[in-house]
C-alpha cells in the first residue's frame, strides 16, 4: 500500500516563492518542487511492468502562464482575454542512455514513426496548488507515460533487428551534471484599464485611411513559470516575462492581391514597452507603407544580387540555416543531413562566424526574446559557436547525442505538451568584412553593372518564412518579404515592388554572400517546428549576395470591396 504523506503546501502558494540558493546550491524546496520530487522518487522506485521492466529515468515540468491578450481596431476594444494555465508535461525512459524508448523507429509511412505523435501533449494541473490534485495528476501521467515507453522500446529493440545498420552509433542520452537553479517567480503586472484606453487611441489612427480594410493594435504580455525536476538530481524554477504589441493593417490592391505589413515590438518587462506616441508614430509607418504597396507594380521571377537588410537578413539565416544544424536532425535518416558530413568544413565565406548564446539577454537597446538560463532537460544554457571564420564547428545539442558529439549544449527546448528537441536560442552572425549601408548599396550597383542586370533587389523586411529538411521533400527554403525595392543602375530612384517570395537550396544560397554590413540588428520571433513554438531572436547585419532567386507570390482573385468603407468621407 502506498505510504501516506502528512504535507500542507496549498497555503504557501497564495505568495510567490521566495528565492532559494543559488546555481549548484542546495536542493530547492519550494511547495511545487517539492510535490514533483516526492511523487517522481516514488514513482522511480516502485514502477514496474510484470516482466520486471522499470523506467531508468523519469522527467517532471510544469509551465505556469499567465497571459493578457488585448486588441483593438478602429477605436475599440475587440478582444480583451485573461488565461491562467498550469501543464504538466512528464518524459518517461525505458532502456539505458545507450539505448531506450526514444530511438528512431525507421520506415515508418511517409518517413515519420506515428509513435512520435501518439501519447503526448501536456496534462493540466491544479491552478491553486493543492497537492492531492497535483500528485493524482502526476500518477496518472506517469502511469500513462511509462506504459507507453515500455511498448515504444519493445517496438525499438524489433525495429532494429529488422533495419540495417544505423550509421550514427551516438547513444540515445547523454549524461549530463545535475543543474540545481531558481530565481524568483515572476507575475504579470499589467494595468489593464490604462492599456485598453491607449490601444483604442493608437487604433483610431487606422480611422483616417480607408483604403485600410483591416487593422489592429494587440498587445500580448505573458509572465511564465518553469519548474523542472528529473531523476538525476535537477531541480530548477525559473521565471520570464514575455510582451509585445503588434501593429499591424491590410488591404486589397485592384488586382485582387491581399497586401498587409506589421510592427512588432518586443519587452522583457512592462516598462520597456513603448509609450502611447511612439505606438502610435509605428502605426502610421505600418498604414504607409501598406498604402505605398497597394501602388507598387508587381515584380516577375528574377535572379540577380541584392541586398537583404539586417532584420530581413536574420531570418533569412534563420531559416536556411538554424534548422539544418540542430543535432537531433544529424542523426535522423529521414532528414537531409545538409550539414551532418561537414564539421571541420568551410560553409560560409570565411568572413562570417555564427554563435547560438540563450544567456543574451539584450542587443544593444533590445530585449532578446531567446533568452533563458537553463534549457527544457536541465542543462545550462550555453554560448555555442556553430560556424567560426565560415567553417562548421558542431551543432545545436540537446541531451540526444550526436556521433562524435556526446554532450549538450544546453539547447534542449519544447512549448507544453511537445518532445525536447535541439533548437535555436539567440543567433548571432558576425562579420569581419563589413562597409556602411551606402558603400553596400554603391557595391549593389555594381554587381548588377558586372552582371548586366536591369536591377538588383533591396529587400528591407521580411514577415517570416519555412523551409523543408527532409529528404522526402524538396529541402528548400521559402522566406517572405513584405517590403522589396528595385535597385537601378543607371541611377533612377529605388522603386517599391510587391508579389515576391525568396527561393532557394541552402548550399547554393550561403555560397553567393560576398558582403556584409556594418549595422546588426534584431529579429525577435516565435519559431515552429516538432518541438512547438518557442521564442527566439536572431542578430544579423544586412548582406549583399551576388544572386537571389525570387517567384511569384500568390494572388487572390476577388475583386476589392464594392462599397466604400463607412469611414470614407461622404461623396458630394
Amino acid at each position: 500500500m502506498r505510504p501516506a504523506r502528512h504535507v500542507v503546501w496549498a497555503l504557501l502558494f497564495a505568495f510567490p516563492l521566495a528565492a532559494w540558493a543559488a546555481e549548484d546550491g542546495p536542493t530547492p524546496q519550494g511547495a511545487l518542487l517539492k510535490v514533483l520530487s516526492e511523487e517522481l522518487d516514488y514513482s522511480l522506485k516502485n514502477l514496474a511492468m510484470p516482466d520486471g521492466t522499470k523506467p531508468y529515468f523519469i522527467s517532471y515540468s510544469v509551465t505556469d502562464q499567465r497571459e493578457v491578450s488585448m486588441s483593438a481596431e478602429l477605436g475599440a476594444m475587440v478582444d480583451d482575454d485573461f488565461e491562467h494555465t498550469r501543464l504538466l508535461d512528464v518524459d518517461v525512459r525505458v532502456g539505458d542512455y545507450e539505448l531506450d524508448n526514444t530511438h528512431r523507429i525507421r520506415g515508418g509511412m511517409f518517413g515519420f514513426d506515428p509513435s512520435d505523435f501518439m501519447d503526448r501533449g501536456p496534462t493540466p494541473i491544479s491552478l491553486s496548488g493543492e497537492p492531492e490534485a497535483i500528485r493524482h495528476a502526476l500518477w496518472l501521467a506517469t502511469d500513462r507515460a511509462f506504459k507507453s515507453a515500455a511498448k515504444k522500446y519493445q517496438q525499438v529493440l524489433t525495429n532494429l533487428k529488422t533495419m540495417v545498420a544505423e550509421e550514427d552509433k551516438a547513444d540515445d542520452f547523454s549524461r549530463e551534471k545535475p543543474g540545481v537553479y531558481s530565481e524568483p517567480e515572476v507575475e504579470l503586472a499589467i494595468d489593464r484599464d490604462a492599456w485598453a484606453a491607449r490601444l483604442r487611441r493608437v487604433s483610431s489612427v487606422a480611422k483616417e485611411h480607408p483604403l485600410i480594410y483591416n487593422s489592429g493594435v494587440r498587445l500580448s504580455a505573458r509572465a511564465q513559470n518553469r519548474y523542472f525536476v528529473n531523476s538525476e538530481g535537477s531541480r530548477t524554477q525559473q521565471g520570464q516575462e514575455y510582451l509585445r504589441v503588434v501593429l499591424s493593417a491590410s488591404t486589397k490592391a485592384e488586382d485582387g492581391m491581399e497586401l498587409s505589413q506589421y510592427r512588432t515590438l518586443n519587452a522583457a518587462t512592462v516598462e520597456g514597452l513603448p509609450g502611447e506616441e511612439e505606438l502610435k508614430a509605428e502605426f502610421k509607418k505600418v498604414i504607409d507603407q501598406v498604402l505605398a504597396l497597394r501602388e507598387a507594380p508587381l515584380v516577375e521571377p528574377y535572379t540577380g544580387p541584392a541586398i537583404l537588410m539586417n532584420r530581413a537578413s536574420g531570418v533569412f539565416f534563420h531559416e536556411i540555416f538554424g534548422h539544418r544544424i540542430e543535432g537531433h536532425r544529424q542523426k535522423d535518416v529521414e532528414e537531409g543531413q545538409t550539414f551532418t558530413k561537414k564539421v571541420g568544413e568551410q560553409i560560409l565565406p570565411d568572413f562570417i562566424s555564427v554563435h547560438d548564446d540563450p544567456t543574451m539577454t539584450k542587443c544593444g537597446d533590445e530585449d532578446l526574446r531567446g533568452y533563458y538560463k537553463y534549457d527544457d532537460e536541465g542543462v545550462p544554457a550555453q554560448d555555442v559557436t556553430l560556424v567560426e571564420n565560415g567553417v562548421l564547428k558542431t551543432f545545436l545539442l540537446s541531451r540526444s547525442p550526436v556521433q562524435e558529439f556526446a554532450q549538450s549544449n544546453g539547447h534542449g527546448r519544447r512549448s507544453p505538451g511537445s518532445e525536447v528537441v535541439s533548437r535555436m536560442a539567440n543567433t548571432v552572425i558576425h562579420s569581419t568584412k563589413t562597409a556602411s549601408f551606402d558603400e553596400l548599396r554603391q557595391m549593389l550597383i555594381a554587381e548588377c553593372k558586372k552582371q548586366d542586370k536591369p536591377y538588383g533587389l533591396l529587400f528591407d523586411d521580411i514577415t517570416g518564412g519555412f523551409t523543408g529538411t527532409r529528404r522526402r521533400g524538396t529541402q528548400t527554403f521559402k522566406v517572405l518579404p513584405v517590403v522589396v525595392y528595385r535597385v537601378y543602375p543607371d541611377g533612377r530612384p529605388d522603386e517599391l515592388v510587391r508579389g515576391v517570395d525568396i527561393v532557394g537550396t541552402p548550399l547554393t544560397s550561403f555560397s553567393k554572400i560576398i558582403h556584409t554590413g556594418d549595422d546588426p540588428a534584431v529579429f525577435n520571433g516565435n519559431c515552429g517546428a516538432e518541438s512547438g513554438f518557442i521564442p527566439v531572436s536572431c542578430v544579423s547585419p544586412s548582406i549583399l549576395v551576388s544572386e537571389i532567386e525570387v517567384e511569384k507570390r500568390r494572388r487572390e482573385q476577388d475583386k476589392p470591396p464594392i462599397l466604400s468603407p463607412p469611414t470614407a468621407p461622404e461623396k458630394g
